[in-house]
């Protein structure tokens, strides 16, 4: 966990994560708040309070007497929720930065190749 953001985000963002990269495949069941605790390290009720976010947030439901399972969608709705924040954080500060450079989209687009093409 890092500091100086809430463990109970963290804890939601991690399982985000597993949805997006397909770790956690919707309909598929997701570690106990127990052993999400164990695991990080936290006190349990941090831990289910993160889950509970995501409970609130549709990504996760529960199946009562079994535990919280990946709802069907999840992922397609989180890479949407992830695609606008990059949008927000990333894309928009670096077109108004290009802007203020008199970069144009064209020469823009060869920056991004040419640093695409040296990963």
């Amino acid at each position: 966990m890092e500091e100086g953001r809430p463990i109970f985000l963290q804890v939601a963002e991690l399982l985000q994560t597993a949805i997006i990269d397909g770790t956690l495949a919707e309909e598929t069941q997701v570690p106990s708040t127990n052993e999400l605790a164990a695991f990080h390290r936290i006190n349990p009720a941090t831990a289910a309070k993160g889950v509970n976010q995501l409970v609130d947030d549709g990504v996760l439901y529960k199946k009562r007497g079994i535990g919280m399972f990946v709802a069907t969608g999840a992922r397609a709705k989180l890479r949407e929720r992830r695609r606008e924040e990059f949008a927000n954080q990333y894309v928009r500060p670096l077109l108004a930065e290009a802007r203020k450079l008199g970069i144009g989209a064209d020469e823009l687009k060869s920056m991004i190749d040419l640093r695409e093409g040296e990963r």
